[in-house]
């Protein structure tokens, strides 16, 4: 099994392989995404949107080209909704303060 590793940044990166699924956590409900539905990301610095033929994943917070960054390999295995607080907490480094996910319709 590939290892993980995960940050305060509020994503997962597995170190050896990739991973099939993205699961996407919010506070009262989780997604599981599979990478083979994955079409494109894009975003900047402060935003990132990930679709799928499915759904739409947003992604706010700080430094977010590092998450562009292992998107773009498909190494990300998780995204974790963030406290209500942490939009408030000072954080150094990239980090998450919302994620959304929509469905496609």
């Amino acid at each position: 099994m590939a290892s993980d590793t995960e940050s305060d940044s509020g994503w997962q990166v597995v170190e050896k392989g990739r991973p099939v699924t993205l699961v996407v956590q919010l506070r009262q409900k989780v997604y599981i995404l599979p990478w083979s539905l994955f079409l494109y990301a894009e975003g900047t610095a402060e935003e990132v949107k990930l679709q799928f033929h499915t759904h739409v994943v947003t992604v706010q917070g700080a430094g977010l080209g590092a998450l562009l960054s292992v998107i773009s390999a498909q190494l990300v295995c998780a995204l974790r909704e963030p406290d209500r607080t942490a939009k408030f907490t000072a954080v150094a480094g990239p980090h998450l303060t919302a994620v959304t996910v929509s469905e496609n319709k």
